[in-house]
């Protein structure tokens, strides 16, 4: 035994130890960092912008596109500065939503619409920013080619903006900053492994660089705003782990703003990011997830009132009638930013009112929830301009009056009268003159989607699950190498095999189980090169980009691609998406197959010591049947002695006790899972591709049939 353990174990070692504006503004020397700008004026200090995300604009739901048409009048009355579409512009999936794949039919349906949201809104074309998502990559090869239909259709496209990295700046009274960001991955990998924003470094560097030219260069002060698909937690470190979060907080960004994740993963997924920056002074900035236009038809009003950002989320599911955006004072729960250097308290309330009805009068009022949400004060506005584009209400007021240590206590709610007669009011919202914060607990899976960061936290679920599955093998294998000749155990075993069960330890059925488990030298043996082969080696090919694309080979650090010209890059790439692909494979069919293998030889190896002296199988068919009747519940005794001795044998031989029929189940459920997992990969990525990779498709299948037949009863 001694001479078995070191070939298994050095080849682990060995595989352990391999790797696992402005013309002065400098443009970027590549793709990956390249940069648009757009300036546009703007009146006084006050912006707002319309944002919509994953449109999933789909052949099969007309119904998408067609509810645009709200979206369109909503700007009519809005009248934004910028309307931004941050991802998932279409659906690229086929019908039955098995596989993914472009198609050029949405990307036109697309374009339509928004040329009708622009004779609709009135909004200028130039004024409409757009950026791919996930989804607008699914099975592109690489950027500029016959699939990548964002290159042609978008808005973008078509005013010569395909840049990266969009930047744009609304230059009034003061300056404010949006940047965009395109960080979907530069090889569009086909769904599902396709779920997270790949980031440069050259990338993030010119990010800094945008973010930080203002700053340097600007007279009057800069608000920013960042936008793109993908949340924080859903986006990759770059090839030198950097990350986006410690550049928004060093450039102090107010707001990232994203989608991705779906109104029905969980509303209201808002994140507060604070880091400390390399002078030792704190910097912080707001996450805030939109949701869809797919399923929940959500749309966002964000504005900066003077440098303090504000947002309110509708759901178009009919046509915007009046909407109220208390622009300050703002939201304390998720809107507020403490900066108590700079902060400086403002004695006014802004409200913006988008109405396509004239507004005759608005008022504010202020409740004291420590008095039971009673009436402080109510305080009237005044339109501030004249014109329908400019519908901001003022008023001046005493901040002094409400200070206080909770910043929950006052609240605000403004009630708009329009010439119809009709009255609307906003929901009452926390506020506090201090800029103080109160972060309200989220839910546990707003918590694990949106805080936790999913690139480390594979990394984490991957190699406890790879150290696990190695512990699992080696372990017990070596305990069972050198105490299973000892006499003294052998005697200890016998003693407690024939006691009463109720005397039995817990822990000798956990230490028989999984020394028995490891005595099949060539199932060990298998099993510790399979899951070698799943560290290093491919486990499966297949299409990864388009359906007549090359074939690639994906590891568990991610799909290994070809270039489009036909050579290999040698780099694995996709890593974290590869997750959605591994971690199942790994939680739910690797472990349980060493696990019901193991069962499967230490029940026979119970069975066999127990009924050693008394179990004789002889040739004849009677003393077969008599056997049968002795192993086998009472019911089937009569059905049995109807068929022959040598089938009754072969079933007994097979189904053997009631724990061997549970294992025998529980290997059933898996094989089921497996292939089930398989089918799923199979539509994805190709048929015969995934069904001819035995590590991935065959292997669990071939180990677990091989360890029911071999742990079968013998009739000799």
């Amino acid at each position: 035994m001694a001479s078995e353990l070191p070939l298994p174990l050095l080849a682990l070692l060995f595989l352990v130890i391999l790797p696992p504006l402005c013309s002065s503004w400098r443009p970027a020397d590549d793709d990956d960092a390249s940069v648009s700008r757009s300036v546009f004026p703007m009146d006084g200090d006050v912006a707002w912008v319309v944002q919509v995300s994953d449109l999933h604009i789909s052949a099969y739901s007309p119904e998408r596109s067609a509810d645009l048409e709200l979206l369109g009048t909503a700007l009519r009355a809005i009248h934004p500065h910028l309307l931004l579409v941050t991802g998932d512009i279409t659906d690229a999936k086929n019908q039955q939503r098995t596989t993914s794949r472009q198609d050029e039919y949405e990307w036109v349906t697309y374009k339509k619409t928004i040329d009708a949201i622009v004779g609709r809104g009135g909004i200028d074309k130039s004024r409409i920013f757009d950026i791919r998502g996930n989804h607008d990559t699914y099975g592109v090869p690489y950027r500029g080619g016959k699939l990548d239909f964002f290159s042609t259709y978008s808005v973008n496209s078509q005013l010569k903006r395909l840049s990266t990295i969009t930047s744009i700046l609304l230059q009034g009274d003061r300056s404010y900053q949006f940047l965009g960001i395109d960080d979907t991955i530069s090889v569009g990998i086909r769904f599902p492994a396709n779920l997270f924003g790949h980031p440069t470094d050259k990338r993030i560097e010119a990010v800094n660089s945008e973010l930080q030219y203002l700053t340097n260069h600007s007279n009057a002060p800069v608000t920013k705003v960042v936008f793109g698909h993908f949340p924080m937690s859903f986006t990759a470190s770059s090839e030198k782990g950097q990350r986006y979060e410690s550049v928004f907080t060093r450039q102090s960004i107010s707001a990232y703003l994203c989608g991705h994740l779906h109104a029905k993963v969980s509303k209201q997924l808002w994140r507060y990011h604070e880091m400390r920056t390399t002078e030792g002074h704190k910097s912080s900035f707001w996450e805030w997830e939109l949701g869809d236009w797919k399923d929940s038809r959500l749309m966002r009003i964000l504005a900066i009132d003077g440098g303090a950002v504000s947002f309110i989320d509708h759901t178009l599911n009919q046509a915007l009638q009046t909407s109220i955006l208390i622009t300050y004072p703002t939201d304390s729960r998720s809107m507020n930013m403490l900066e108590s250097e700079k902060w400086s308290m403002r004695n006014d309330i802004n409200v913006l009112v988008f109405s396509h009805q004239v507004i005759r009068n608005v008022s504010a009022r202020v409740f004291d929830s420590y008095s039971g949400f009673k009436v402080v004060e109510e305080i009237p506005l005044q339109l501030v301009f004249s014109s329908a584009d400019r519908p901001l209400f003022h008023a001046k007021w005493n901040a002094e009056n409400y200070r206080s240590p909770s910043p929950t206590r006052y609240w605000l709610q403004v009630f708009v009268l329009d010439s119809h007669g009709v009255k609307i009011s906003s929901e009452q919202r926390p506020f506090s003159v201090e800029g103080k914060m109160a972060i309200p607990t989220r839910s546990w899976l707003s918590y694990l989607v949106f805080e936790v960061q999913w690139e480390d936290m594979y990394r984490v679920l991957m190699w406890s699950n790879m150290a696990f599955t190695i512990l699992l093998l080696f372990t017990p294998k070596i305990l069972y190498h050198f105490v299973s000749r000892s006499s003294s155990y052998q005697r200890w075993v016998m003693s407690v095999l024939t006691s009463p069960i109720q005397q039995r330890k817990s822990y000798f059925w956990l230490v028989w189980f999984l020394m028995k488990g490891t005595r099949s030298k060539p199932f060990w043996s298998c099993l510790v090169i399979y899951v070698l082969w799943l560290i290093e080696m491919p486990w499966f090919w297949g299409r990864a980009t388009s359906e007549d694309g090359e074939i690639a080979q994906m590891y568990l650090s991610g799909w290994s691609m070809p270039f489009h010209d036909g050579g290999l890059t040698g780099n694995k790439l996709s890593n974290p998406d590869v997750l959605v692909i591994t971690l199942p494979f790994l939680y739910l069919v690797v472990i349980p197959v060493i696990v019901l293998i193991y069962g499967l030889f230490a029940e026979k190896a119970i069975v066999c010591s127990r009924h050693s002296r008394r179990v004789e199988y002889s040739a004849g068919s009677a003393n077969t049947l008599a056997e049968s009747a002795r192993l086998l519940p009472d019911a089937p005794r009569a059905l049995l002695m109807k068929f022959s001795g040598k089938m009754v044998s072969m079933v007994i031989q097979f189904w053997g006790s009631w724990t061997r029929r549970a294992l025998l189940l529980a290997c059933s459920i898996t094989a089921a899972i497996h292939l089930k997992l398989c089918s799923k990969l199979m539509s994805a990525y190709g048929m015969v591709p995934v069904a001819l990779s035995p590590p991935l498709t065959w292997m669990p299948l071939l180990l677990l049939g091989a360890a029911a037949y071999c742990t079968k009863l013998h009739g000799d």
